[in-house]
């Protein structure tokens, strides 16, 4: 969830490293902080619990000595320990020789804590984090450099890392990671490393990724060792796919500017996978076998999406479907011919990793993401980008979107390659694909939520109803809602309203309807108003807020998801709140 930065260069460092944590905000925000060796050889430390943005003030207040060209930087999601400047990272040893920066987990944390205050060492946070310090120098005091002293540190953790430490007596760094995300990125300016290499894309010329059992050093050179031994740096990969921040323009939020850039990205993603549905040579370009079923393996915003996927699979008789939550799906029985498709926005989702890394050899697994670089894509059968661009708002919006045109493609074109759609039907959804792009630009220009807005800013919590493939929408507005409003929101069938959550809708209560003309929506809405609800109906012609949906298409009223976004975005806005960093949350999950 954290994101890292370090970097050794001839020019300023500190720099470098608050704008790369600007970039990174979006994977936490609960506080930040920098690390970075001065003229006389100690180290400065500036952290803060407000965002980036205030630890740049805290640099340029700086009159202490000259600051260097090698520092470390963090932007922290807490999960061990409250929100506080001392909980924040970086993190140091006794002797303030050694500086970390840690993201992932150490789960043996208080084990190894307690072992190293009855050798003397005083912790000054409450963070796991901080034991690396102490373990690294301890190692150091040994008479190990920096690399050594940390592979020595994490041989003794069990959990998820990333980390990198900074010898303030030797000025190198040393980096090292086990299930979370690390890359290095080199140029004539130097040698940064980062969780993301969105962080360092303006200044490098392309990124290695470091491996399990791989430890870096950064001094002088950069020296790649595994399991101890001198090794071949991987191999070199380039940052061309990273686009810099988009500029925000008219718009006063980046979530914002993602809903309106979802028909351009509609374009792009729907371009580069139509014209291999109907003759299968999408599904055959991925080198993968032929399956009677799919086992979609998502969080959050992705799982909605893998619903409507598999939506599209069901219901065109294409195979059988089931939908797992990660974090749950240790130890489930896969059947035989199951293709598992893992949907992950980031490519770094912990709970999805861990779900494939634990799941059955033999199964076949393909990857939807929109990194294509990320850990996901790297460690699957195959992978497939989802060409959403860059998402800065934690929120996901245009992703969803691209997820689920993409992901629909692959299983159309599956499913003409084993004989179960026919050409000419695939033909002809083909050519609705390319007219989705044109059909959310109209959603947008009708996505008038004003009104709406104002009429339940003071509702406690809302309810959200779909039927058949306008289910997943609903449950995907009510999670836009939660997350960027601070209220309760939950989706159901719309069927299912009379079995439980009826006793929730009181005068009032607003319930959001994603209307796709069936026929079976006017008696649960009826049942809604008979009890005092507000309805809100979001989809076809005569709806409250109009979209242009086609009820005729396997993924449902896809448009509709422009309006509900809409309504998100507007009740934040309604109610003075950050809508593109919601409190609590981040943009990739990479903790268990």
């Amino acid at each position: 969830m954290c994101g890292i930065i370090a970097c050794r260069t001839e020019s300023d460092a500190v720099g470098r490293l608050v704008a790369g944590l600007g970039v990174l905000e979006y994977r936490g925000y609960d506080s930040a902080g920098v690390a970075v060796l001065a003229a006389d050889g100690s180290t400065a430390v500036f952290r803060t619990t407000k965002r980036v943005a205030a630890l740049r003030g805290l640099v340029d207040a700086w009159e202490g000595p000259a600051l260097g060209g090698v520092g470390i930087g963090h932007t922290r999601w807490a999960t061990h320990g409250g929100v506080s400047v001392t909980n924040a990272h970086p993190h140091q040893d006794c002797a303030r020789r050694i500086s970390i920066v840690h993201n992932g987990i150490i789960e043996n944390a208080e084990e190894l804590a307690g072992a190293l205050a009855a050798r003397g060492h005083v912790f000054e946070s409450e963070v796991d984090s901080e034991i690396i310090a102490h373990l690294v120098e301890e190692a150091v005091a040994r008479g190990k450099d920096v690399r050594d002293a940390l592979a020595a540190a994490t041989a003794c953790l069990h959990g998820s890392w990333a980390i990198v430490a900074m010898d303030a007596r030797t000025g190198r760094l040393a980096a090292a990671a086990h299930r979370s995300p690390l890359l290095v990125g080199a140029s004539d300016e130097g040698v940064c490393l980062a969780s993301d290499a969105s962080a360092f894309a303006t200044w490098v010329d392309g990124f290695r990724v470091v491996g399990e059992h791989e430890v870096v050093a950064v001094g002088a050179d950069v020296e790649w060792t595994t399991a101890g031994r001198p090794s071949r740096p991987p191999d070199l990969r380039p940052v061309v796919a990273y686009a810099s921040r988009p500029l925000l323009g008219a718009h006063d939020r980046h979530m914002d500017l993602e809903i309106a850039d979802q028909p351009a990205a509609a374009e792009r993603a729907v371009g580069s996978v139509v014209d291999g549905i109907a003759d299968g040579s999408l599904w055959r370009s991925l080198d993968l076998p032929r399956f009677d079923r799919v086992r979609v393996v998502a969080c959050g915003t992705s799982l909605n999406a893998g619903e409507v996927i598999g939506g599209v699979v069901s219901g065109l008789g294409g195979g059988g479907f089931q939908s797992v939550v990660a974090s749950e799906a240790a130890g489930a029985f896969v059947e035989p011919r199951t293709l598992t498709l893992a949907i992950s926005q980031s490519g770094e989702t912990a709970d999805v990793l861990r779900a494939i890394d634990e799941g059955p050899a033999d199964s076949p697994v393909l990857a939807l993401v929109n990194n294509p670089d990320s850990t996901l894509a790297r460690t699957v059968d195959a992978a497939v980008p989802c060409l959403a661009g860059p998402e800065v708002g934690v929120a996901a919006t245009k992703t969803f979107v691209c997820q689920v045109l993409v992901g629909s493609a692959v299983m159309l074109s599956a499913m003409v390659d084993a004989g179960r759609l026919d050409r000419a039907t695939a033909r002809r959804l083909a050519d609705e694909l390319r007219h989705v792009p044109g059909r959310l630009a109209r959603a947008a220009d009708a996505a008038h939520v004003e009104d709406v807005v104002g009429e339940v800013r003071s509702a406690p919590g809302f309810l959200f109803l779909g039927r058949g493939a306008a289910v997943p929408y609903a449950a995907e507005g009510a999670l836009k809602l939660k997350e960027l409003s601070y209220r309760w929101a939950e989706a159901y069938p719309a069927g299912e309203l009379k079995h439980g959550p009826l006793a929730l809708v009181e005068a009032g209560t607003p319930v959001v309807v994603v209307d796709d003309g069936d026929v079976r929506l006017p008696s649960n809405i009826a049942e809604v108003r008979a009890r005092g609800g507000r309805v809100i109906t979001v989809g076809r012609i005569g709806s409250r807020i109009e979209a242009p949906v086609d009820v005729r298409l396997p993924w449902g009223p896809l448009e509709a998801v422009v309006p509900l976004q809409r309504l998100a975005l507007g009740l934040a806005g309604a109610l003075g709140l950050d809508a593109d960093k919601p409190r609590n949350l981040a943009k990739s999950v990479t903790v268990d």
